[in-house]
């Protein structure tokens, strides 16, 4: 079970990306907006995802919003919810990483928020994604499982209410 809300900042996206995964033959729910509506407030559509996904373990969610900054931060607020940020195609230029490690794959980070933290929810800044972009982030985190490691395991205990 997916399932996917937006606000008006996301919505377009939010269809196209609805529209792919049923297409993939995913199951998907639309917890909202069901129309554009440039007034609309993200938290009326976001917890809907966080609440269903915080009751259903196996379940993820997909939600979007123009940055996808403030749509993370309502989601994180509830139980069993671990959703991370995505906005786009960004690589370190320097290493800063204590081990000199640094990144050249931009969507390496949505495949650790799945292989390291099991991220359940995936946020995405619909104002700094292109369409193709976004499409292969949410196919990405969909198909990278966790990998259920001893220490990422004592991580996330440490952090679940």
């Amino acid at each position: 079970m997916i399932y996917i809300a937006s606000d008006h900042a996301g919505f377009e996206l939010k269809e196209r990306i609805k529209a792919s995964l049923i297409g993939e033959g995913h199951h998907v729910v639309d917890m909202g907006n069901d129309r554009y509506d440039r007034d609309d407030d993200y938290p009326d559509f976001i917890i809907k995802v966080a609440k269903a996904v915080s009751r259903d373990s196996e379940s993820k969610g997909i939600i979007l919003g123009g940055s996808g900054q403030g749509e993370a931060i309502a989601a994180n607020r509830y139980d069993n919810v671990r959703c991370v940020v995505f906005y786009g195609l960004v690589t370190a230029t320097d290493p800063t990483d204590v081990t000199g490690r640094m990144s050249t794959d931009p969507f390496e980070i949505i495949r650790l928020s799945r292989e390291h933290n099991d991220a359940n929810i995936l946020s995405l800044g619909a104002r700094f994604l292109t369409n193709d972009d976004a499409l292969h982030a949410v196919k990405l985190w969909l198909e990278t499982p966790f990998t259920n490691e001893e220490r990422h395991m004592r991580r996330i205990n440490k952090i679940e209410r």
